[in-house]
């Protein structure tokens, strides 16, 4: 550490030692900011995690995660004696941020209000990344620069304790620092435009105007996630369960079970039928009992729903990688090792089916469905913060223990879909996966009619943009 780095964070121990012994005359026009950082973070950190928290404070925002396990690293000496104090069932060391260490990973590490305190960002994401397995997920916030001079305005006043320098990064600033530290940036978004208590306005600023342009840009605070940059799978190449929702499918069955490729460590073929009103469920075990395919399963939901069969074919699948496939074979099963080394490779922890980048086949899609696919891929882009191209492609694939995650929490959405895409997509959102498109072509069908109702389903499809502003973007 060179002498400017060392007086540096000196100066900033001061700082904060300061602030910790005499903390009600700062906390006043503070302490509905720090409530609101909370909300975001409880939302963003689901409960039962190894959390790590670099520049903790008091450890409330720590606490208020109830991590399964919790550490907290600060400068200040007051701060860590005063946050041991309050919850003494977390850890918290007195530490420089630039070269803390521990022996363990975390499954998240947050940084809040500190990268514009820090001497050397990119020193600590290099210390950062020794802390991180392969998910982990880095939760940053920091000051937008469009709020220094009101800040400043309210140092003067003496309504908020005057800063140190500050590095008032952007967010474009830290993507670039985080990209040279090997980290890759998931989303980003803009917070709390009106940082105190004030009945309506601060919720209707702070839930929703800082969520829609041009307001977002007020936001005083920045929010980003990244994770690790992706690495191919360790150990053996996992057992793949392919599920196929089958209802009124009879024509396509034999080329499934022809055309379904070995991936992996082996292919399983997850047979769904529902309530077909021609041959179908005949046809899947007179076709299986022609072959001797290793590893091929049928069997009738009693639900009804596309949603529901894929909810039962993922119950009984035995692999590690869960693959939807529809039997209509509008999605060619010859593509389906594509998505298998886009998820093996790390590139992206859920993979979906895009069918609106190449050309379609004539006939593949009626005109007033492919506007709709076009406005509900704008749509949910927009809610979810991360490129999600076409909702209502069938073939998605993610990790069983990701899904597993995601049904854990499906009572966070309700019951409204019957697809089971909305389910995959907004769990996977709320559980920041890293979603990652990949263009297919899309081919016309060739047996039987689609199961989609596009005036009833595209009314549903818009209860549930409704569903995922309320339970994704303004919260």
């Amino acid at each position: 550490m060179t002498e400017l780095q060392a007086a540096h964070t000196q100066a900033r121990a001061h700082y904060w030692d300061e602030y910790a012994g005499s903390p009600k005359r700062w906390e006043r026009f503070r302490s509905y900011y720090r409530k609101r950082l909370i909300e975001i973070y409880k939302f963003l950190v689901p409960p039962g995690m190894k959390v790590l928290e670099i520049g903790c404070g008091r450890g409330d925002l720590l606490a208020a995660l109830k991590p399964s396990h919790g550490a907290g690293v600060d400068i200040s000496r007051k701060m860590i004696e005063q946050a041991r104090a309050a919850h003494p069932a977390l850890c918290f060391h007195l530490q420089d941020a630039h070269a803390f260490a521990f022996s363990e990973k975390f499954d998240f590490i947050i940084l809040s209000d500190v990268v514009n305190d820090l001497w050397d960002v990119q020193q600590v994401l290099e210390t950062i990344s020794r802390h991180c397995h392969g998910e982990t997920r880095i939760l940053f916030n920091f000051y937008s620069r469009l709020w220094e001079i009101p800040r400043r305005v309210a140092e003067a006043c003496g309504l908020v304790k005057p800063q140190l320098t500050q590095n008032w990064l952007t967010a474009p600033d830290l993507a670039n620092l985080l990209y040279l530290a090997e980290f890759e940036v998931i989303r980003v978004s803009h917070e709390i435009m009106w940082p105190v208590r004030m009945p309506l306005i601060d919720a209707l600023c702070n839930h929703y105007l800082v969520k829609l342009w041009p307001f977002r840009e007020l936001g005083i605070t920045n929010f980003l996630i990244a994770r690790p940059n992706p690495q191919p799978c360790p150990g053996p190449e996992p057992i793949v369960s392919v599920v196929v929702p089958a209802r009124n499918e009879s024509g396509n069955i034999a080329n499934i079970l022809d055309r379904v490729p070995e991936m992996g460590g082996g292919t399983e073929l997850i047979f769904v039928e529902g309530h077909s009103q021609d041959d179908t469920w005949d046809r899947i075990q007179n076709e299986m009992s022609l072959r001797a395919r290793p590893r091929t399963v049928a069997m009738q939901q009693t639900g009804k729903g596309k949603g529901d069969a894929v909810r039962l074919g993922f119950a009984k699948a035995t692999g590690e990688l869960l693959m939807i496939l529809d039997a209509d074979l509008t999605v060619l099963p010859e593509d389906l090792p594509r998505f298998y080394e886009a998820w093996h490779s790390g590139k992206g922890d859920f993979i979906n089916g895009v069918r609106l980048v190449y050309p379609m086949q004539e006939g593949s899609m009626r005109f007033f469905n492919l506007l709709g696919n076009k406005f509900f891929s704008l749509a949910f882009s927009w809610l979810l913060g991360q490129s999600i191209k076409d909702t209502l492609c069938g073939t998605k694939v993610l990790s069983r223990r990701h899904y597993e995650t995601i049904a854990a929490n499906r009572a966070y959405f309700g019951g409204l879909d019957p697809f089971g895409d909305f389910d995959l997509i907004f769990g996977a959102a709320k559980i920041n996966l890293k979603m990652l498109d990949l263009p297919i072509r899309y081919r016309q069908r060739t047996y039987g009619e689609t199961n989609i109702q596009r005036w009833r389903h595209g009314l549903l499809l818009l209860r549930m943009v409704m569903l995922a502003m309320r339970r994704i973007k303004f919260v």
